[in-house]
């Protein structure tokens, strides 16, 4: 399938801050998309993020996917799992008896429909067989007035999308008031909490145990550090013990457990604990972003750079995110531990070997026009792009904490 078109994700978050699925669609580069190119993006969903064997990749994640009437009974469709699929329609679309008919028989299979550009006076019908969410649009600055005119509309069974959603106490508002899935940028914002001076006690532990790895140290120092931590020797042995990680026998040792993970694994799983073991600034959804950003990196760099490159990028794509998710300004995060110099260099200007790669999985988070540009320096076609997105985005699924 030729492809000119590249993917970008915004997530939705519920009332208790959980991501609960992602709006996937084309960059938006200034002119309508053809049915076709809408239809090509389901094609190429369905053909990535299910498998034969494991089925829907996203696990429990809902997905939301722009529609038109032409394709709503295309081939493709019945791929994806109807209890995870939800399709936007606009409400002008319904207006025409064939479309309705279509929508019905969606809804009748379970898939989801969500309708674009519903009044006050539509929330409040029985839309029931023709949709299960809303999308709501907040113009100006009032969002929890606005939020409150929608809930007070709403009739029972219909979800409520509002969008957008810029800051967490419009958030707070929103969830307090009925709003079912919220999207904005929320995915890029610490979420105010306590701020805490310096790294606790779990995370001083990580980046001590990340410098030792660094210098190769022997095993057992590396044992005896772990074993500080009760929690994370467990969630070491549970991490070497998962069926995703394929031990194939039961793993009772830390010295046996970090024997068969190597070091270089072992440095990635730290950074990833790094960022979840914060408790100032952290929002699930901040969290699930710094890992698709830096699975996303890593793959993107494949094509091109070695193993060891790879490895550099997804650190450098958790490490920049590192700063909100621990509550700490980038330059002391970087002081904590010895990055490699262009690891460091894509961190704090974006460029270097590593920054254009970075920089690129950071555009396909913000439905940027740069998306094509990076991916064109890079030497990288939409396809490919395309595929290690959602690649990255169905490997944090199943990351342990």
């Amino acid at each position: 399938m030729h492809q000119t078109n590249y993917i970008v994700r915004e997530p939705l978050l519920d009332p208790k801050q959980r991501v609960i699925g992602y709006e996937l669609c084309w960059q938006q580069n200034g002119h309508a998309f053809a049915d076709a190119d809408l239809e090509d993006l389901v094609g190429f969903v369905a053909a990535h993020l299910v498998d034969e064997e494991q089925g829907w990749l996203l696990r429990d994640k809902v997905l939301f996917l722009d529609a038109v009437p032409a394709m709503l009974s295309i081939d493709a469709l019945h791929a994806l799992p109807p209890e995870r699929t939800v399709l936007s329609v606009r409400v002008r679309d319904l207006a025409n008896a064939d479309t309705r008919a279509a929508v019905q028989g969606l809804r009748a299979g379970g898939v989801g429909i969500s309708i674009r550009g519903a009044n006050l006076d539509l929330l409040g019908r029985n839309l029931a067989p023709l949709a299960s969410y809303a999308e709501v649009k907040f113009a100006g600055t009032d969002v929890a007035t606005q939020a409150r005119t929608y809930a007070a509309a709403k009739q029972s069974t219909l979800r409520l999308v509002g969008r957008p959603v810029s800051t967490w106490q419009d958030f707070d508002a929103c969830a307090a008031l009925g709003i079912d899935s919220i999207v904005g940028k929320l995915h890029l914002t610490p979420r105010p909490g306590n701020p805490v001076k310096g790294m606790n006690p779990a995370q001083t532990i990580i980046l001590q145990l990340m410098q030792m790895v660094q210098n190769n140290d022997d095993v057992p120092r590396i044992e005896a550090v772990l074993k500080r931590d009760p929690a994370l020797t467990y969630k070491l042995l549970r991490f070497i013990n998962s069926a995703g990680f394929g031990a194939g026998r039961d793993i009772q040792s830390l010295r046996q457990a970090i024997a068969m993970l190597g070091y270089a694994p072992l440095y990635r799983w730290l950074v990833l604990l790094l960022a979840t073991a914060s408790s100032s600034g952290y929002s699930p959804v901040l969290m699930e972003t710094a890992v698709v950003r830096a699975r996303l990196c890593e793959l993107l760099g494949q094509k091109h750079l070695g193993k060891a490159d790879a490895e550099h990028l997804f650190v450098a794509g958790m490490f920049s995110l590192l700063d909100r998710l621990l509550g700490l300004p980038m330059q002391e995060v970087l002081d904590t531990i010895q990055l490699p110099d262009a690891v460091v260099r894509a961190l704090v200007t974006r460029d270097g070997a590593y920054g254009p790669y970075l920089a690129l999985a950071e555009a396909c988070e913000l439905n940027s026009n740069l998306v094509a540009s990076l991916a064109g320096s890079l030497e990288l076609s939409p396809a490919e792009v395309n595929k290690a997105h959602l690649s990255a985005l169905a490997w944090a699924q199943n990351v342990a904490a």
